[in-house]
């Protein structure tokens, strides 16, 4: 196993999970109908909710989004490597288990620097006989240092997809996100795709729920617009149909969905 990885957890680790206050994370892992959480974190979810009542919806509508993009990538894309960033806690059908039904030989490269995560990397370290998932320890401000550790399991000569599912919103500055994706995005090889999500600045409600939700001390999230979204594909070979609501893109045959405030989209890098 690379430097910086662990497949158990720790007493430091588990020493440094803070119940007393909400986390993002537990959060949309209760939203998700998950059991890793904490009363903290079901009272700010339901109070997110109250003011909200779509954002269930919507975290749903996010995980069905990675499935249908990992799915694409991994399949008619013939992608086998996958760097997944701001893994949070796992649910169902997360990112190794998508690629690896579609190609056993896949290898996922989870990373996250949250202690929870850590707790759980044991039941996200599951692989086939063929295939690698690993997860690191490391932060999202520190890309080179991602970078670094993932190319002792991940090939950066070949084609990788770069997930950043839902966690730049926790950047809080946008300039600053924007030079960590160009950052991770420089790394990659001709024929890499960017696979992402965010939650947007598009409904008002969403937008006093998430106040309500950084007033507690939390870790905020910033909503964004989609057009600052979009400045994350610069360079890059957007794929049909665009950067659009998750549930918009690419819906599964006979499916009419409400689109949600949170958008996504798939790029190559040319």
């Amino acid at each position: 196993m690379a430097d910086g990885q662990s497949s158990a957890p720790d007493q430091d680790a588990l020493s440094k999970i803070d119940t007393r206050v909400p986390h993002s994370a537990r959060i949309w892992n209760y939203w998700m109908g998950g059991r890793d959480n904490y009363e903290v974190d079901r009272i700010a979810g339901d109070a997110y909710r109250e003011v909200a009542p779509n954002i269930e919806t919507m975290a749903r509508a996010s995980r069905q989004y990675l499935i249908r993009a990992v799915t694409l990538v991994a399949g008619e894309l013939g992608i086998r490597q996958f760097l997944d960033i701001g893994t949070g806690l796992p649910t169902y059908d997360n990112t190794h288990q998508v690629a690896q039904r579609i190609a056993p030989e896949a290898r996922i490269v989870y990373v996250d620097n949250d202690p929870l995560v850590l707790r759980h990397a044991q039941a996200l370290l599951t692989s086939t006989r063929e295939g690698i998932t690993e997860y690191i320890d490391a932060d999202l401000h520190e890309p080179e240092k991602i970078i670094e550790r993932a190319s002792g399991i991940l090939d950066f000569g070949r084609p990788v997809a770069l997930m950043l599912m839902g966690i730049l919103g926790h950047v809080q500055d946008y300039e600053e996100a924007k030079s960590i994706v160009r950052r991770l995005q420089a790394a990659l090889p001709s024929g890499s795709y960017f696979v992402h999500y965010d939650s947007t600045d598009t409904d008002q409600a969403l937008k006093q729920a998430q106040q309500g939700y950084d007033d507690t001390g939390a870790v905020p999230y910033v909503l964004r617009s989609p057009e600052q979204l979009a400045a994350y594909y610069g360079g890059l070979e957007l794929l049909e149909p665009g950067i659009v609501s998750c549930p918009l893109w690419r819906p599964e045959p006979g499916v009419e969905p409400d689109p949600t405030d949170i958008y996504g989209g798939v790029a190559r890098k040319p």
